[in-house]
């Protein structure tokens, strides 16, 4: 008999006081675009790897919660090394604690890790340049048409057990 071994991707902040551990695939990678990304990484985008909480497991460290503005108006809370001050993930208020928005670039091999989709490219950097074969749209999406069925079922599953029910 054939076993699976689930892939497991690690992580951490620059300092490595803080090291965590995703249990599995995300459910969908966005890199985005926005100009509320732009500032908050000083870089051209945000890339975010989209998994349930329950999936990330905090190895070594305790990151430090900043709640901070977001374009929603409904604000964000960014995870920090306490030490460094990188962020290692978000939690949206759309999807409350139940689901992590995990910086793909603090992971160990975030080469593994390519964008899904890029969005919100209507206010992306000019001389960035996207690839052919990865969607994009200008602004936001709709998860039923680009996310896999099996990422989409794992999110009804997140929703059905989550308090309150993601947004």
């Amino acid at each position: 008999m054939t076993t699976i071994k689930a892939e497991v991707f690690e992580g951490g902040c620059t300092c490595r006081a803080v090291r965590y551990r995703m249990m599995s695939r995300p459910l969908f990678v966005n890199c985005c675009h926005c100009r509320w990304c732009q500032r908050e990484t000083g870089t051209a985008f945000a890339l975010n790897a989209m998994i349930e909480a329950d999936r990330v497991v905090v190895l070594q460290g305790k990151p430090e919660v900043v709640d901070t503005p977001s374009n929603s108006g409904k604000g964000q809370k960014i995870s920090r090394c306490p030490a460094c001050r990188v962020a290692v993930w978000s939690n949206y208020a759309g999807a409350g604690d139940a689901l992590r928005f995990v910086r793909v670039g603090t992971l160990d091999e975030p080469d593994r890790m390519p964008p899904d989709i890029h969005i919100f490219t209507s206010t992306k950097q000019p001389w960035v340049r996207l690839p052919d074969d990865t969607p994009a749209v200008p602004e936001y999406y709709k998860l039923s048409e680009h996310w896999p069925e099996a990422s989409q079922a794992r999110r009804r599953a997140l929703a059905a057990r989550s308090a309150p029910p993601l947004a």
